[in-house]
């Protein structure tokens, strides 16, 4: 355990140390797209953060393979080198994206080239857990498809769900935190080696997530961009495709007893089956109703819009932090549910937890005006829009009170405003959010900073 959090914790130095230089670099560069229609953020923000994140990558490669234990990894298996020879193949083809715009057919295209790449190094599905039927081994072109297919959905998913500040690498840091505690499980309490590579992947791409977050929290200084969104839908897949068709169900050793304790204690065989699928479930679920809708009404499934998930959350009036928030819980939700489930399969209050956790995630689906407000004691240690406004000044006018009031009602007293508009600082797409906060003049009447350049 003690490599495996070294190895994330160098993964996520480099990453973070090297996201300052990067952004200077895309700025220069001019990848600095210009406001698009379905853009939530007001400035234009630097992308090209994949460059940052691809060498967090190969840093927690490179410690790995001198790590004492680590190293035994290397030099049996080759997955490794498939992840980062398909991970360079991505990584380079976003990075064009990025700076020109390539076509969708093209990427989709390296997709497919990049997920051959790694195919033809090992890292593939060779069998699946069937049940009722067991450990079905798979011929080379149904194992081949089988993990094209699944590297493509996985980079799409989280390339679609890649729309606010902080968004796609929380909920993949969060995808990634429970693989690795499902794939740790298993290499460690198993006994099985062929589990390692996934739970080498799973560490490093959670490293690569926390060292970028800081610099994309709203409101984000740098984005990822495809280079940075296809690479960590790329180590997902692999570590999913690793752990599913490599490990073999039968090496666990719980076909024992009575048949029907047999099918109940392989329950938690088949959960590397949904693994993959449950930690992608909202990024899967946005990629399915997009190509609906964008079918439905007659355009390319590649025709981008403001249909997605986030967007809905801001319309209906939650502020960015919030949905970004909302979508980490559900993420989480469904990941570590199925991760729980994976561990104690006959245990009813997980069932309950979950179904109790989910009632709270449709309450805070419901509540987008709800804006809490912390005691005095706790102002200084929450951000200031949490923090109860101080009263009015004698002298005040009556119009100066009744604006402190309308603003303690919260943001979602205020009109949306639309992408765009000069003076509106950061990436949200309800309400105000200046930076530099508010200063009246003795008139009562507000004067606003300028929004300064990031």
């Amino acid at each position: 355990m003690r490599e495996y959090l070294l190895t994330l914790c160098v993964t996520a130095a480099v990453t973070y140390l090297l996201t300052g230089p990067v952004r200077k670099f895309a700025i220069v560069a001019g990848a600095m797209p210009e406001i698009r229609a379905r853009d939530v953020h007001r400035e234009p923000t630097p992308r090209l953060g994949g460059i940052a994140m691809f060498f967090g990558l190969c840093a927690g490669l490179l410690v790995a393979d001198h790590l004492t234990n680590l190293n035994q990894l290397f030099e049996k298996s080759n997955e490794p080198r498939a992840l980062l020879s398909g991970a360079a193949l991505i990584w380079l083809i976003g990075v064009l994206d990025d700076k020109f715009e390539i076509d969708a057919l093209i990427k989709l295209g390296g997709q497919m080239i990049a997920a051959g790449v790694m195919v033809m190094q090992g890292l593939t599905i060779l069998w699946l857990p069937v049940p009722g039927v067991g450990s079905v081994a798979l011929t080379q072109w149904q194992g081949t498809l089988l993990t094209v297919a699944l590297v493509v959905i996985t980079i799409n998913a989280v390339n679609f769900v890649d729309g606010l500040d902080g968004l796609a690498a929380g909920m993949v840091c969060i995808a990634a935190a429970a693989f690795f505690l499902y794939a740790y499980r298993i290499w460690y309490s198993y006994g099985i080696e062929a589990a390692a590579p996934a739970t080498l992947f799973s560490a490093i791409l959670m490293g690569m997530c926390l060292g970028f977050l800081p610099h994309n929290m709203h409101p984000a200084r740098i984005f990822m961009g495809d280079s940075g969104s296809m690479l960590i839908g790329l180590v997902l897949a692999a570590g999913a495709i690793s752990v599913t068709g490599q490990v073999d169900p039968d090496a666990l050793n719980l076909y024992v007893g009575s048949e029907k304790e047999a099918v109940h204690q392989t329950v938690p065989v088949y959960i590397p089956l949904l693994l993959p699928l449950t930690i992608i479930a909202v990024p899967a679920a946005d990629l399915i109703l997009a190509i609906v809708r964008r079918t439905w009404r007659g355009q390319s499934p590649f025709a981008a819009d403001r249909g997605h998930l986030h967007h809905r959350l801001l319309e209906i009036g939650h502020s960015h932090s919030r949905a970004v928030l909302i979508m980490y819980f559900w993420s989480a939700l469904i990941a570590f549910g199925a991760l729980a489930y994976s561990v104690n399969s006959a245990s009813m209050w997980i069932v309950l937890s979950v179904v109790f956790l989910s009632a709270i995630g449709l309450i805070l689906l419901l509540l987008p005006r709800f804006t809490p407000r912390t005691p005095r004691w706790m102002e200084a240690f929450v951000p200031p829009r949490y923090r109860r406004r101080r009263a009015a000044s004698a002298g005040a006018p009556a119009a100066a009170t009744g604006a402190l009031r309308a603003a303690e009602a919260g943001d979602g007293d205020r009109e949306p405003v639309a992408a765009g508009v000069a003076g509106v600082n950061g990436a949200t797409a309800v309400g105000h959010r200046a930076r530099l906060g508010e200063r009246r003049t003795p008139s009562g009447t507000d004067a606003r900073s300028a929004p300064t350049a990031r």
